[in-house]
């Protein structure tokens, strides 16, 4: 055979296998990048992806090889492709459903994310996989030398999964994001197998299929959505999403928590990183931002303007509160991912015009070209303050807790400042914990942890403090705004303690095995999300009234993780008062007393001490309910002084007024609920619902006058500010007070 002819043969057989091995790739990048969504992307992840592919792709090979035997490779290639195709799509559906199967959150960490890659996933790595045998067996049907055409083939193979892995690395996913690319995969090979068979009727079957399942899942219509949803090619709709991006770092997702006030939330992947209420920055919600926003108040009472540097910008939220509280400061913010700034412009309230300066870079490299600049002789920035903020339990990026690194923040710190380390741990493994307190020690000469008190195998915010000064700590509890905090420090013998456990290791760029020492924290975690996961469902039921249900999800979580039982308890004193309200004939308060005296004894118990001013007011509305009069009366004045208590810690928290307001109504105080009530419209005018409460509270008391003005002026906000719906349900509401009024007049 010629040369150009050798060439021609062996063309097509290498751009196939070029191909399909550039389709594994970039499905095994995507498969990351899915999985994220529910796993998070730690080392296990990444692990099972990668483990799950190449399975995929060695049994495919064995089964590939077989099949080339028995069957000629031009209609066995385009079946195989036509498959292929239907298995993308079917990855789609799979993952959106695989990630709410919640019986495997009862697994294992490590198990449950290998289940859930494997169920995804190896089928469509098994047929791409049986690609290439049958590419090799045809390529020497041709009559091609044997060693040279196998060579050939493995190399194009190989150059397809280089080509594969920095196309959707450096292009694709941050271009496209994930699901469009998997349906771009999918339609690529549809075509491939139509190439290999153009007169095989079952692909053009496909084909119309295959447009129908993707206008289903792509087009952003009404119609579209409800049904590419409830076929599972697309995440169910979530209104309270107001913003999603996909970029080459992270799926972020900005979610509203509530409208009034405006409650925010910053999700990477699957982890929240900042909590905001919108136009009220001071308002930290994070117990951690409050404990860096404490010990900057304590360390820097004598500076009216500061220098920080922040590495993680996430939401920004502590940044801006740095920016509001020291104006004129100098704010530097590390945050290595552009979309993540950009989203927190858009929908988390970071100005545009904003005095805080953005760095999109790894903050290893920013610390290194600072010093390189040092050392040059050029001036640089001392900050006064550094906020660790870019490790969760599922990434931690090991180049940034290493003693390297932290004797190069001690170069940019100044010899007053502190650098504080914010991660996630649980005193009784404490493995990761211990190893960074030892690791900074060997930096700097004072190390103090703070936390909010918990349980100590919770899984908890510890923020590390290092300092070069020894600096004074005690009596944190005082300092704004911390004090609404359980705080606890940590002693020095809880510091070796910890340091023991992690055998006193010093992390290093040579050795830092960050995701070991974290696993038993991961663990953890995925207890306490099942836990969750069991409470929402019981949630989700309350609100379709289906209390049986929901009570008897709240009991599974319960009975998972022991860390939830207070809210659990909580959902079922409600679920129970919410029957015997709409079902009298059922009368079970008496049952909902037995669940709220369980309640207040696991709280009794716990380590954890947590808030129980709700179920003193169930408890009392119950009592109250079964004519146990005195009984309910204590228990409602017991709620009352515990509202009190919540609200001296936290003033003009309006969740706290309205509930203080509604137990003050239900024991007959109405005059002290009228001024709570009146407190809740003050705050916040546009919620309806707080005019609804001032007006009906003041209507029981006989104050018609009063409630008839109330409402003209609640109907008015609302006009003003384009409420007009808001406006209507108020003006509805008058004309039955109105009647009511001339009543009252008539009769005196």
């Amino acid at each position: 055979m010629s040369k150009s002819g050798s060439f021609f043969s062996i063309l097509v057989p290498s751009a196939t296998v070029f191909f399909s091995s550039g389709c594994i790739m970039i499905l095994e990048l995507v498969a990351g990048r899915l999985i994220a969504r529910h796993l998070g992307a730690s080392l296990y992840t990444w692990t099972s992806v990668i483990g799950v592919v190449l399975a995929g792709i060695t049994i495919g090979n064995y089964l590939g090889g077989r099949i080339a035997d028995r069957f000629p490779a031009r209609k066995t290639l385009a079946v195989l492709f036509g498959l292929c195709s239907v298995a993308c799509v079917i990855t789609i559906v799979l993952n959106n459903l695989v990630g709410q199967w919640i019986w495997l959150w009862k697994f294992d960490w490590p198990l449950r994310v290998f289940s859930h890659v494997s169920l995804v996933f190896l089928i469509p790595s098994a047929l791409l996989g049986m690609i290439s045998p049958l590419v090799a067996k045809m390529a020497l049907d041709r009559g091609l030398p044997t060693g040279r055409t196998v060579g050939d083939i493995y190399a194009w193979g190989a150059a397809g999964s280089i080509a594969g892995t920095f196309l959707a690395g450096f292009y694709l996913i941050a271009t496209m994001g994930t699901t469009a690319i998997i349906w771009m995969v999918s339609a690529m090979l549809l075509l491939m197998s139509i190439l290999y068979w153009a007169k095989f009727w079952a692909l053009y079957l496909w084909s119309a299929i295959f447009i129908v399942l993707m206008t289903l899942a792509m087009v952003p219509t009404g119609v579209a959505k409800d049904i590419g949803a409830g076929l599972a090619l697309r995440e169910q709709s979530n209104p309270d999403i107001l913003y999603e991006d996909e970029s080459q770092y992270s799926y972020i997702v900005v979610r509203q928590l509530s409208k009034s006030p405006d409650k925010r939330n910053f999700v990477m992947d699957k982890r929240v990183h900042s909590k905001i209420i919108m136009n009220n920055i001071r308002d930290l919600q994070f117990p951690y931002t409050q404990i860096y926003a404490a010990v900057t108040h304590r360390l820097s009472q004598d500076k009216n303007k500061l220098s920080v540097l922040t590495i993680g910008g996430g939401g920004y939220t502590f940044p801006r509160y740095v920016e509001e509280v020291w104006p004129g400061s100098h704010i530097d913010v590390v945050e290595i991912d552009p979309s993540v700034t950009e989203a927190a412009k858009q929908m988390f309230g970071l100005e545009a015009d904003t005095t805080i300066n953005t760095f999109s870079m790894d903050a290893r490299n920013y610390v290194d070209e600072l010093l390189e600049r040092k050392h040059n002789g050029e001036p640089i920035t001392q900050y006064n303050f550094i906020y660790e903020d870019a490790f969760g339990t599922d990434n931690v990026p090991y180049q940034l807790v290493s003693k390297e690194f932290n004797d190069k923040i001690s170069q940019i710190l100044t010899d007053d400042g502190a650098y504080m380390v914010n991660i996630i741990e649980t005193y009784n493994s404490g493995l990761f914990l211990g190893a960074i307190i030892n690791t900074l020690q060997q930096t700097f000469a004072n190390v103090h942890v703070l936390s909010d008190f918990s349980p100590r195998n919770a899984p908890v915010n510890f923020v590390v403090i290092a300092t070069k000064r020894q600096v004074d700590l005690e009596n944190m509890d005082a300092e704004k705004p911390i004090e609404s905090l359980d705080l606890q420090i940590l002693s020095d013998s809880d510091i070796e303690t910890l340091k023991e456990k992690a055998h006193r290791i010093t992390l290093t760029d040579n050795y830092a095995p960050v995701e070991n020492l974290l696993a038993p924290v991961v663990r953890d975690e995925a207890i306490w999300s099942l836990a969750l996961q069991y409470v929402e469902q019981a949630e989700e039921l309350e609100e379709q009234g289906k209390w049986d249900k929901s009570i008897a999800k709240y009991k599974d979580a319960i009975s998972t993780n022991p860390l939830v039982p207070m809210k659990a308890y909580l959902g079922i004193v409600n679920n129970l008062a919410m029957q015997s309200r709409n079902h009298a004939k059922q009368g079970r308060w008496e049952e909902a007393v037995n669940f709220a005296k369980s309640a207040l004894e696991y709280n009794a118990k716990s380590q954890v001490k947590q808030n129980v001013s709700s179920i003193y007011h169930y408890m009392g509305v119950a009592l109250k309910k079964l004519g146990r009069n005195n009984e309910a009366a204590e228990y409602l004045h017991k709620a009352i002084q515990k509202y009190q208590e919540d609200l001296v810690r936290k003033p003009d928290t309006i969740e706290i007024i309205i509930s203080l307001g509604n137990t003050l109504a239900e024991a007959g105080a109405f005059s002290e609920a009228t001024k709570y009530f009146q407190q809740a419209v003050d705050i916040n005018p546009l919620d309806v619902e707080n005019w609804l409460l001032l007006t009906k509270v003041l209507l029981v008391q006989e104050r018609y006058d009063e409630a008839t003005k109330q409402l003209q002026k609640g109907i008015k906000s609302m006009l003003d500010n384009n409420r007009k719906e808001s406006a209507v349900k108020l003006q509805k509401f008058l004309e039955t007070v109105e009647p009511s009024q001339l009543k009252q007049k008539s009769n005196i």
